[in-house]
C-alpha cells in the first residue's frame, strides 16, 4: 500500500502544470492622458515569452478584444490590449464610435503617440522578452497596427484583421522593421478594391516583407460574433473567416518568433 502511494505521489509531480491563464487591468500614460489597458499571460510558466500588443475596434476595449487577448495568452503568448482613446472612454453607439475613431484617424501622429504608449508598457510586464515583439489589430485596430509598423516600432510582425489599410504617408512603408500580415474580407464594402491595391502597392515600394490573405464571402468584422450574420449589413460574423485567419496568424508567429 505504501509503495503504491509512493508511485501515485511520483506520477502526481510528473504531471506538468496546465496552462493558468491570469488577467488585470492595467493603468497608464501617453502624455497628460490617462489609458487603461487590459493585461494577460500564463502563470504556470515563469520563463520569458514573445509578447504582444492588441488594438481594439472602433468601439475600445470590449469583451470581443479581451476574449482576443486571453486566447493570445493561452497560446504562450504575453498579450496586452492597448487603450488607444482613453480611461473610460467606450463609445457605446455607432454614431458615438465613429466619431471617436475620427479623431485618431484624422491624426495619425496622435495614433501614432497612443500605440507606441501601449507597447511601451507591454515592453514593462514580467517575463515579456523585448526582442520578440508583435502587434495585431482588429478593424480600428488593424490601422493602429499598421501605423505603429509604419512608424519604425521594432516588432517582428503586424497582424490586421478586417483592418483599415489607407494611410496618407504610404512613403512610410520604408521604415516598417517586421513582417506585416493583412486578413481581409473579400466582400467588405469599407476596404474597397482601390484601397487594397494601394495597400499592395506601398508595401512593394516599400520593401516590405508582406502577406495579404483575402477570405471569400466575408465582409468586415469577420472575427467578431457581436457583429451579427447579416453580410448585408457591411459587418457581419464569419465562422470560416474566423478560424482561417486565427491559424493564418498563429503560423505568422511562428515564423516571425523561432
Amino acid at each position: 500500500m505504501r509503495h503504491l502511494l509512493l508511485v501515485l505521489s511520483l506520477l502526481c509531480l510528473a504531471v506538468p502544470a496546465e496552462a493558468t491563464v491570469k488577467t488585470r487591468i492595467v493603468e497608464y500614460k501617453q502624455g497628460a492622458t490617462l489609458l487603461e489597458g487590459y493585461l494577460a499571460w500564463d502563470d504556470a510558466t515563469r520563463a520569458k515569452r514573445p509578447a504582444v500588443l492588441v488594438v481594439h475596434e472602433w468601439t475600445g476595449i470590449n469583451d470581443h478584444i479581451r476574449q482576443r487577448t486571453e486566447m493570445l495568452a493561452k497560446l504562450g503568448y504575453v498579450a496586452f490590449a492597448a487603450d488607444i482613446y482613453g480611461k473610460g472612454t467606450r463609445p457605446t453607439s455607432p454614431a458615438e464610435a465613429g466619431t471617436i475613431a475620427g479623431i485618431y484617424k484624422n491624426d495619425r501622429a496622435l495614433m501614432r503617440a497612443r500605440a507606441r504608449a501601449g507597447l511601451d508598457e507591454l515592453k514593462k510586464q514580467k517575463f515579456v522578452d523585448t526582442r520578440r515583439l508583435a502587434a495585431i489589430g482588429f478593424c480600428f485596430g488593424g490601422t493602429t497596427v499598421l501605423e505603429l509598423a509604419r512608424d519604425g516600432a521594432d516588432l517582428r510582425g503586424v497582424v490586421s484583421f478586417h483592418g483599415g489599410l489607407a494611410t496618407p504617408t504610404p512613403q512610410d512603408a520604408r521604415n516598417i522593421r517586421g513582417k506585416v500580415l493583412a486578413l481581409h474580407g473579400a466582400d467588405d464594402p469599407f476596404v474597397k478594391g482601390d484601397e487594397v491595391a494601394a495597400f499592395q502597392d506601398e508595401m512593394r515600394k516599400g520593401g516590405v516583407d508582406w502577406q495579404f490573405n483575402s477570405y471569400g464571402n466575408a465582409v468586415h468584422s469577420f472575427t467578431n460574433r457581436a457583429a451579427g450574420s447579416d453580410n448585408s449589413k457591411g459587418a457581419a460574423y464569419n465562422e470560416k473567416a474566423d478560424k482561417r485567419s486565427w491559424a493564418a496568424m498563429q503560423a505568422f508567429f511562428a515564423e516571425i518568433f523561432k
